[in-house]
């Protein structure tokens, strides 16, 4: 389970916001041909009295409405948002015929464990390959979030994970094997099976704010857990991100066909067969125990595999 670091990113450092200095104010200087006191005596009894109410006016303090942003902005405590994803690589031989240092072309990615898209929190993500490569720090901005290219060598991938602002401001280092060769028991290369190699993880983010909160609590990919009652302010209708507008159909990549299948459905289907599978020789165990407990005692310690009886 990842939690967005805060320590200094590695490559590449998010985008520096720099503010503009505000020009110097300066006091507008009173009229040259009346001087403060002269100014005083000058004013009506009218206007004198105008000046101090509205003095009066500025000294007590006036509730403002409440600020919508600060709505937004506000933390839900004890509360966590999690994302399940997968991040791996996906390898094909190129064939005999292919040249001795581009033997295999692969694709190393991150994705949603159930295949949606993942722009909803991710800005971009960034790919450190080997030095070897051509500009080996890799930079992609908008989904789907993955690279491809080709090669001879197995390395380790490093993955840096930067969320959008409303989101969280930390950052996820992942960090990937990339493996070209199939294992001795999946048999030779083949240039129509691809090797691969996926991790199962999740992106929690813990106290988010309650706009982050209901722009993704009805999104698929988000595991998002149900609030008591008044919990949430009013804030009416969300404003959708840029981000929001447009959602990549990763359910149509040309690669889903090799992805895992890392779905709450699935992973339930196999705890059910593994249940009937010991179910099943618990039930095996007991008839056993019965036809030995069944038997007369000299027959039942003979029946027993594995012993030896010695004879006196």
């Amino acid at each position: 389970m990842q939690q967005p670091s805060s320590s200094p990113p590695a490559q590449p450092p998010p985008e520096a916001a720099t503010a503009e200095p505000s020009p110097a104010r300066t006091p507008t200087p009173a009229p040259a041909s009346v001087s403060p006191p002269q100014a005083a005596a000058a004013a009506s009894p009218a206007e004198a009295a105008l000046t101090a109410a509205q003095k009066a006016l500025r000294s007590k303090p006036s509730r403002s409405p409440e600020d919508p942003d600060k709505k937004q902005n506000k933390k839900l405590k004890d509360v966590e948002i999690s994302f399940p994803i997968v991040y791996g690589t996906i390898s094909f031989w190129l064939g005999k015929k292919a040249s001795e240092y581009h033997s295999h072309k692969w694709t190393v990615f991150i994705r949603s464990a159930t295949n949606e898209d993942l722009s909803v929190i991710v800005k971009r993500a960034v790919f450190q390959l080997h030095p070897s490569f051509t500009n080996p720090t890799r930079v992609i901005e908008q989904p789907p979030f993955e690279l491809s290219e080709t090669g001879w060598g197995e390395f380790e991938i490093a993955i840096t994970l930067y969320f959008h602002s409303d989101v969280c401001e930390k950052r996820v280092d992942l960090f990937h094997q990339l493996k070209l060769y199939p294992e001795e028991e999946a048999g030779p290369q083949s240039t129509k099976k691809p090797v691969v190699m996926e991790t199962y993880d999740e992106v929690v983010f813990t106290e988010p704010s309650e706009a982050f909160f209901l722009r993704v609590q009805n999104h698929p990919a988000a595991i998002v857990p149900r609030l008591p009652p008044g919990t949430l302010s009013s804030l009416g209708p969300m404003e959708l991100m840029p981000h929001d507008k447009k959602r990549y159909e990763i359910k149509d990549h040309p690669l889903s066909q090799w992805f895992s299948n890392f779905s709450e459905a699935d992973e339930l289907l196999k705890l059910a067969a593994a249940r009937q599978q010991v179910q099943a020789h618990i039930a095996k165990l007991r008839r056993q125990l019965t036809m030995i407990e069944g038997m007369p005692q000299q027959s039942r310690g003979l029946s027993v595999p594995g012993q030896q009886y010695g004879h006196g």
